[in-house]
């Protein structure tokens, strides 16, 4: 099953950019032995996959407990692992002619947040119940450029030149990387003509 959520190539991209082992100075006081990382990362994979809660992830062969894989989930991200992992993606998408810079689209969608933490808000559109936003910027196929999180009572035109501004320099052509699509789409809730203003100075029109 393991082969089946996490492919030699797709774990071929993502085994040198993880951090690597401590060297264990004394093997026979050393402690557990620390969890193979592609186990970790096959239960990371299952667990965001199947949307399954992390104290539900049963402990198999194939991957450790889902407390190990949250730990490490949030470990790799902390040290940039994921943001190295799509920024590779993106320059290699570029280098194939993959994306479409003529024309991103810019939305957000809320998702309860019953536990609350810092970027919480009440969200008006669920009777006021705690939640989060994710606010999400794709080029013309829907791939992402860049995202944010916000509290649910954010709103949606708030982000727009932040997630213009977090769109990483991509490589993959000869000459200086893109970052900037031609066009920014998005509904009503994202029509200002103050940032219509920004985003021309800034070589994007929005549309």
């Amino acid at each position: 099953m393991s082969d089946s959520i996490l492919s030699d190539q797709l774990w071929q991209r993502i085994e040198p950019l993880l951090p690597k082992p401590k060297k264990r100075r004394n093997v026979q006081h050393s402690g557990r032995k620390p969890s193979d990382p592609r186990k970790v990362m096959t239960g990371i994979v299952f667990a965001l996959k199947t949307g399954v809660p992390w104290k539900n992830l049963p402990a198999t062969s194939d991957f450790p407990s889902g407390h190990t894989c949250r730990r490490r989930l949030l470990e790799w991200h902390a040290r940039g692992v994921w943001r190295r992992l799509w920024q590779n993606i993106l320059s290699e998408l570029q280098a194939r002619g993959r994306l479409s810079w003529g024309r991103a689209v810019v939305d957000s969608s809320s998702v309860r947040a019953g536990h609350g933490g810092e970027k919480t808000g009440k969200s008006p559109v669920d009777r006021a119940k705690l939640g989060s936003k994710h606010h999400l910027l794709v080029e013309g196929h829907g791939i992402p450029l860049s995202a944010s999180l916000t509290g649910a009572n954010r709103h949606d035109i708030t982000q727009l030149l932040h997630l213009v501004e977090r769109i990483p320099p991509v490589r993959g052509k000869r000459g200086r990387p893109r970052q900037k699509p031609d066009k920014v789409q998005g509904d009503r809730a994202y029509d200002s003509e103050p940032h219509r203003r920004v985003l021309r100075k800034r070589g994007s029109s929005r549309s």
